[in-house]
Parts: C-alpha cells; sequence; structure tokens
C-alpha cells in the first residue's frame, strides 16, 4: 500500500520560512508528479506547486517567486521551500502523487496533511 508521509509545517510569523517534505513508500512508478495543494478553511483544495519525474515545475500564481518545489527521486520525496510567508498561505499543505502510465494517469494519492499557520 503506498503511503505518503508529510512533515514541517507549523507556526510561522509572516516574512519567515518554512519547509515541508512528504516521502512517498512503495512504487511511485518512474513516470509521475509530485507536489503540494493546500486547502484554506471554507475554501477549494487549490495547487501550490507540483513537479515531473523528469524535473518540470508548476506553480500557482500567488506563489511564484517565494515558494520552490524540488524532490530527491533516490528517496522519493518532495520538498517545499515556502519563503516571505504571508497570513493568506494559511493552510492545511497535502503533498500529491500522481502515477502514469502508458503517458495516462493512473491514479492519485493524498498525504495526510500538515497545518501551516502564518501569524504574528
Amino acid at each position: 500500500q503506498l503511503q505518503l508521509v508529510e512533515s514541517g509545517g507549523g507556526l510561522v510569523q509572516p516574512g519567515g520560512s518554512l519547509r515541508l517534505s512528504c516521502a512517498a513508500s512503495g512504487s511511485i512508478f518512474s513516470i509521475n508528479t509530485m507536489g503540494w495543494y493546500r486547502q484554506a478553511p471554507g475554501k477549494q483544495r487549490e495547487l501550490v506547486a507540483v513537479i515531473t519525474s523528469g524535473g518540470s515545475t508548476n506553480y500557482a500564481d500567488s506563489v511564484k517567486g517565494r515558494f520552490t518545489v524540488s524532490r530527491d527521486n533516490a528517496k522519493n520525496t518532495v520538498f517545499l521551500q515556502m519563503s516571505s510567508l504571508k497570513p493568506e498561505d494559511t493552510a492545511v499543505y497535502y503533498c500529491n502523487l500522481r502515477r502514469y502510465g502508458s503517458m495516462r494517469p493512473i491514479d492519485n494519492y493524498w498525504g495526510q496533511g500538515t497545518q501551516v499557520t502564518v501569524s504574528s
């Protein structure tokens, strides 16, 4: 059973930084995307940043220039370095893995979520 285990959330002051990590256990397939979504109270879950197994990245406009997504393929781990954090970044952050076969998405996995709170 494939599992995603997140770590690194917490409370930080505006302008501060946090680094999230997500390790996948199990077979993630050679072609996949890993990344981060977030959900604030009363809002829909939204994409934050994703990275493909080939290293291509995609970011939400709201985090461009402040957040960096990266991965360690040897450890099946994805990271989200968050800088210049704003109160509006407050949300539960979810790790996501999408596996592909024959260039088509096969399935989707989610982590349990980690709370990020930006407040003074």
